[in-house]
């Protein structure tokens, strides 16, 4: 489903997928409502649907809006209840869910501070990561070659040689040091990001995209996204897009804010940076 194809039948049909019982179609309508039609209730309650059905990423997606208080103000956030869904997705395997919360353990975000869990639990990220991506390299299925490659190559990822065969893949989102294939983005990312992308004034003036080209999410307020600490260019909805994007793309474009005062002096533009934004840190597990 393309978002530029988007119309009354196509929601009346994810209306009729939901009632039969499609927990993905939930998700993906939840998504859709929430973000591109701001129908704020009723798309965290398809979310929740989903969510309450063992559904990974919906338990996922609404820690994300109750870290960042999406929908409301800066108090709406539940960091509590955030850390609580990405521990339930965690155990149903979410790869984000696990390095979250092992991020919110060693930060002490939401949740007691326990630096050596928090450790531990950003470690057996790292470790299911690379055992899903061994997993999708022996699942490799040639006919999905072209449209792969036409897909990651926009996302600016690499190209390798395997069994002869050319495919498009990132370096491992993760410390391994070893390339393999590129995580597959969902269609309801994939829909988010071509709505705001193709569809003037759908964003409100001031708001921004999560940096990360697998997410899609939108900012619901001003400055409801932090950025990267050290160079301020890239915002993140969550610290799991972060490892995503710092690992396949912003490891090599961070430059740091105070180097840019030589391009000041020599008659460039320096992005202004908004009053009371939050920053992320850039160096990731």
């Amino acid at each position: 489903m393309k978002a530029e194809r988007w119309s009354d039948s196509s929601h009346r049909f994810l209306k009729q997928c939901v009632k039969a019982g499609n927990i993905e179609a939930a998700y993906t309508l939840g998504m859709i409502r929430f973000y591109c039609l701001q129908n704020r209730g009723s798309g965290a309650s398809l979310m929740a649907k989903a969510a309450i059905k063992s559904h990974a990423l919906a338990l996922y997606s609404l820690a994300v809006i109750q870290f960042n208080g999406s929908g409301g103000s800066k108090t709406d956030k539940n960091l509590r209840a955030g850390v609580a869904l990405c521990a339930r997705a965690s155990v149903l395997g979410h790869v984000d869910a696990l390095r979250e919360l092992g991020h919110c353990l060693q930060d002490g975000y939401g949740v007691p501070q326990n630096i050596v869990e928090g450790r531990r639990l950003l470690v057996q990220a790292n470790a299911k990561e690379l055992a899903l991506s061994l997993r999708s390299m022996l699942t490799w299925k040639p006919q999905q070659q072209q449209q792969q490659q036409i897909e990651q190559q926009q996302n600016l990822h690499y190209a390798c040689t395997v069994m002869g065969t050319a495919i498009t893949v990132c370096p491992l989102l993760s410390d391994f040091g070893c390339n393999l294939l590129a995580r597959e983005v969902h269609p309801a990312s994939k829909f988010l990001r071509e709505w705001f992308e193709s569809r003037s004034g759908a964003l409100d003036d001031g708001l921004r995209l999560c940096s990360h080209g697998g997410c899609g999410r939108p900012e619901t307020r001003a400055h409801e996204f932090r950025r990267c600490s050290v160079c301020g260019t890239v915002n993140y909805c969550s610290r799991g897009c972060q490892a995503l994007d710092w690992k396949a793309r912003h490891k090599v474009e961070c430059v740091p804010m105070d180097q840019w005062h030589g391009v000041l002096e020599d008659g460039g533009d320096m992005v202004e940076m908004e009053e009371g934004d939050e920053y992320v840190d850039n160096i990731v597990e």
